[in-house]
């Protein structure tokens, strides 16, 4: 991966860190007090809104810093390494409480009149595409794996060589 490619890559991922932040310091308390003025029956729903958002941000964060560490190892060149596997299974794990998260925020919205039917079925929506991510990450981690083994076997190989010439 080219230079420009990786620095476009850590300059989108800062301004994704910089917005989680915000919402997370400013919004979700913004949040918090506007569901507390608002009728009781919205007010039951403040504290699992408020909570199981502020965690899928931390999942997602998780996710972002482990994206990170992967851009340095391909500048480095060392991502078809088993080191990258740890990194790539903390994105897959992130994803997957992401959509559980997501999913418990359309359980803890469904009951009573507070929320409405399309809002619920649109976070449920949300919740399986985030699963989706997580399913292709899945697949990119196999894809990871196999190219570790060919690149262990074509050392092997170059060793060989070296040692019959």
């Amino acid at each position: 991966m080219r230079k420009p490619t990786v620095l476009a890559l850590r300059i989108v991922l800062c301004m994704m860190f910089a917005g989680s932040v915000f919402i997370q310091v400013v919004m979700v308390p913004l949040l918090g007090v506007d569901l507390d003025q608002a009728d009781p029956e919205v007010a039951l729903i403040r504290t699992p809104l408020v909570v199981l958002t502020v965690l899928v941000i931390l999942a997602l964060q998780a996710a972002m810093v482990c994206v990170w560490g992967l851009l340095t190892m391909v500048r480095r060149g060392t991502v078809f390494s088993r080191g990258a596997f740890r990194l790539v299974d903390v994105v897959i794990g992130a994803f997957a409480a992401a959509s559980l998260l997501t999913f418990g925020l359309g359980v803890a919205l469904a009951p009573g009149e507070a929320v409405a039917p399309g809002v619920v079925l649109l976070i449920g929506g949300v919740a399986v595409s985030i699963a989706a991510v997580a399913l292709i990450v899945l697949v990119l981690r196999a894809l990871l794996v196999q190219a570790v083994d060919r690149d262990a076997e074509a050392r092997r190989l170059r060793t060989e060589l070296d040692e019959v010439i």
